[in-house]
């Protein structure tokens, strides 16, 4: 997997231009943003995780005006283009921190919203039990993640040309699924699409790579410069009226907070957790 300062590093170099080269994932979001009806009750506290520049926490806001929607991301570069959308009417809250150590209380949040970022954690097992953990039972987790088929096309050509080495490995719906009833969480939802987006050259093709971060899923990418002639030739094959098709695999995911004290599974066996509180309430009186 990718080293955690690398990403980090990566997505404060591309604050600036990101809004500009991330056609899929405001696409993505807006798919996702239609999947928050079938919550079952009004959320009064939304957690978006890696929120980014703050498109998806704007558009929950404007869904749920009467929430609280806290925007969490460990890039402080993009936080600072998310604390631009708050405003006094519908007020934003940034937050900088890692995906797998949110700083919040347990069963704190009604709502979990991420969009394309569950992938860049080195721990999903670790992640998905740092969200039950913040969820409150009967909470709704939402998220969208890239699969293996993601930039299938590029991945395979720029390996032809001898320039890439072992990508980072994406996981596909059942081993996510998996790992969600793991965690412990209920009625898991998984299915799976496929968009593919086609660049009139390697040029548009790179600059949005790169400004969205996903160049980082290409090892040695940043070489494209010095292998641009081979790489084109290697792609030419899959032309499509003169335009670079480039597939991305959308994983989406949608599951509710288990109630108090459901075990979930983990190298020790069965495990459950009960909050102070619930253990106090379950004392006899008297």
């Amino acid at each position: 997997m990718l080293d955690t300062r690398t990403v980090r590093e990566a997505f404060d170099r591309a604050a600036g231009d990101y809004d500009r080269h991330a056609a899929l994932e405001q696409e993505v979001c807006r798919r996702l943003l239609e999947r928050c009806d079938y919550h079952r009750q009004l959320p009064q506290r939304i957690l978006d995780l890696g929120c980014g520049t703050g498109q998806g926490s704007q558009a929950l806001k404007r869904k749920f005006r009467q929430a609280q929607v806290i925007g969490l991301d460990f890039s402080s570069a993009m936080l600072t283009r998310m604390r631009r959308r708050s405003s006094l009417l519908r007020p934003l809250r940034a937050v900088c921190a890692d995906l797998a150590r949110l700083p919040f209380a347990q069963q704190s949040m009604d709502l979990l919203f991420s969009n394309l970022a569950n992938h860049w954690s080195p721990d999903p097992a670790a992640l998905f039990d740092e969200f039950r953990r913040v969820l409150r039972p009967g909470g709704m987790l939402l998220f969208a993640i890239l699969g293996p088929a993601t930039l299938a096309e590029l991945r395979e050509a720029w390996a032809g040309v001898g320039a890439g080495s072992l990508p980072p490995r994406l996981p596909d719906l059942m081993e996510v699924g998996d790992a969600l009833v793991a965690a412990g969480f209920r009625e898991p939802v998984m299915d799976m699409e496929r968009i593919t987006l086609h660049y009139p050259g390697l040029g548009e093709l790179a600059r949005e790579l790169e400004c969205t971060g996903s160049s980082l899923l290409v090892p040695g990418w940043e070489r494209w410069r010095e292998e641009q002639e081979r790489l084109e030739e290697a792609l030419s094959p899959r032309l499509i009226e003169g335009r670079f098709p480039v597939t991305y695999e959308i994983v989406y995911g949608t599951a509710f907070g288990p109630p108090e004290g459901q075990p979930r599974r983990s190298r020790e066996g069965e495990v459950a957790t009960f909050s102070v509180d619930s253990l106090l309430k379950s004392r006899p009186m008297g």
